[in-house]
């Protein structure tokens, strides 16, 4: 569904690795958690609390908070908000969350 552009001028592309549910996936430096996920092919990134259905990231700046993770142990972070770094941990979100998590 999403495809890269070519690089921009300037920019090294160097690859990050990091973790979703466990699994692994590379990044480019610069890329937000919800963009390195977005290109790996996740396609669900939370659950609502009430009903369970999946949410996927819309809006790309931080308005609607459908992009929410949990990222090395703190959720409900916004995944498009949170730049990549090398061996960082995200976990997909489902349901609602337990008091002080």
């Amino acid at each position: 569904m999403f495809k890269r552009l070519s690089k921009p001028r300037g920019e090294t592309g160097e690859a990050v690795s990091l973790k979703v549910d466990g699994k692994p996936i590379r990044a480019r430096a610069g890329d937000t958690v919800a963009g390195a996920m977005l290109a790996a092919g996740v396609d669900r990134f939370r659950t609502t609390p009430v009903t369970e259905s999946p949410r996927a990231p819309y809006c790309l700046m931080g308005v609607c908070f459908d992009c929410l993770v949990t990222i090395d142990g703190v959720g409900s972070r916004q995944a498009c908000l949170v730049p990549v770094r090398e061996g960082m941990a995200v976990e997909t979100q489902i349901g609602k969350r337990e008091a002080g998590r």
